[in-house]
């Protein structure tokens, strides 16, 4: 089994950012081998999708290390939240209460990279004055998920409305033509609001990476000399 798993404790010196642990479709072994190599490595991890019965069977030796969160199914491992974060520059977007579970996966991952987020939760296009009494603030946000089910449709309106860089991230939500989430991923792939940056359906983790990737470059000119 330890030669099927191989973890890039390199990578923060490549992205700026560690490897997270899928836990989908990985047996409680595999995980246990993949935590004890994090600890031994004096390294923390973030892990995705970790049921909250699989975080049940583990044994109160990992649990104790872990901070779960059993909405977003996410796990920070050997973390330590920063004596403090700068204000938030990154804006959750999300259509429906429904989309939390993928808003709170976003917004976790994002905590765990050190990027404070303002959630605008609630704010679908089916009761658009809800989106328009927050545009004046959403336009001060350099990056924004939009998180959206069902027809996919505030992406497009948001990026109809504010200038930041626009993370569309469909969700599952929805029934019958929705068809778990493909009818937001078309929407937001043909949506004429241009400019416009696509993950992949539930990906919140995938989603969070792409936010924090462009708000390290805003950091990175700002710090720059001539920034």
């Amino acid at each position: 089994m330890n030669e099927q798993i191989r973890l890039d404790f390199q990578r923060p010196e490549r992205l700026d950012f560690d490897e997270a642990i899928l836990c989908a479709r990985k047996s409680d072994p595999q995980l246990t081998v993949i935590m004890d190599r994090v600890l031994a490595h004096g390294a923390r991890c973030l892990m995705t999708r970790l049921e909250p019965d699989v975080f049940a069977r583990m044994a109160p030796t990992y649990r104790e290390r872990l901070d779960y969160d059993p909405v977003s199914r996410t796990a920070y491992l050997n973390w330590t939240p920063p004596a403090e974060l700068e204000l938030p520059r990154i804006a959750v977007v999300s259509a429906g209460s429904s989309d939390m579970p993928q808003a709170a996966e976003v917004t976790r991952t994002l905590t765990y990279l050190g990027a404070a987020t303002k959630q605008f939760i609630d704010v679908g296009v089916a009761g658009l004055w809800r989106l328009l009494e927050s545009v004046d603030e959403l336009r001060t946000f350099p990056v924004i998920v939009a998180v959206a089910g069902m027809d996919g449709a505030l992406p497009s309106v948001l990026g109809g409305l504010v200038p930041g860089v626009i993370i569309c991230l469909p969700t599952s939500t929805g029934y019958g033509v929705s068809n778990g989430g493909e009818t937001a991923l078309h929407a937001a792939l043909a949506s004429c609001a241009p400019g416009l940056a696509v993950v992949n359906i539930d990906n919140g983790y995938g989603a969070a990476c792409a936010a924090f990737r462009a708000l390290n470059m805003i950091r990175r000119a700002a710090a720059a000399p001539n920034g």
